[in-house]
């Protein structure tokens, strides 16, 4: 089992910028991808940015350019550096790990979500 616990949510203004982290814990034998999923209330949930073993990032097109995904290979933590920040990000933005085990059995596991708040 995999656990991922995020951290670094909580309200901003509009125009400032927040860093999310999402550490990696457990029985990890190699986690290809980590993303960053959000959800606003009555929304469908979106990914809104990946990140793969290679160093391959895909951002949601309403964040290109604010957003940066990056990540720790060496402690199994990703981070969303979240610049220039609007009221439309407001969301629970949550970790997600893709992981194959030795075996190369795929699971996915998801952390508990944090919320972030962009007001005035």
């Amino acid at each position: 089992q995999v656990q991922l616990v995020e951290s670094g949510g909580g309200l901003v203004q509009p125009g400032g910028s927040l860093r999310l982290s999402c550490a990696a814990s457990g029985t990890i034998f190699n986690i290809y991808a980590m993303g960053w999923y959000r959800q606003a209330p009555g929304k469908q949930r979106e990914l809104v940015a990946r990140i793969t073993g290679g160093g391959t990032t895909t951002y949601a097109d309403s964040v290109k350019g604010r957003f940066t995904i990056a990540r720790d290979y060496a402690k199994d933590t990703s981070f969303l550096q979240m610049n220039s920040l609007k009221p439309e990000d407001t969301a629970v933005y949550s970790c997600n790990a893709d992981h194959r085990n030795r075996y190369g059995i795929p699971s996915n596991y998801w952390g508990q979500g944090t919320q972030v708040t962009v007001s005035s």
